[in-house]
């Protein structure tokens, strides 16, 4: 499959297992080869409903298993 990273900050991420939405796209790690290896999403936790706080979700690649219009389904252990 060919896409943009770019297109990847328009989808949520949701988590397979338990259904729930682990946010947005932060960034992406990339290996020597140009592959990508993990992508960061935001915390969804948010102070007052605004403030985001908490600790950065890394996913490994191999954990993302659709991407669609709309969304990426992933199968995240602790998320």
């Amino acid at each position: 499959m060919v896409f943009k990273i770019s297109d990847l900050t328009r989808r949520q991420f949701i988590n397979v297992p338990n259904g729930r939405r682990l946010g947005a796209i932060k960034d992406v790690h990339v290996d020597e080869k140009g592959t990508i290896t993990a992508v960061v999403l935001r915390s969804s936790k948010r102070i007052l409903g605004i403030i985001p706080w908490g600790k950065d979700v890394v996913i490994p690649w191999s954990q993302v298993k659709k991407i669609g219009i709309d969304a990426v389904l992933v199968e995240a252990e602790e998320a």
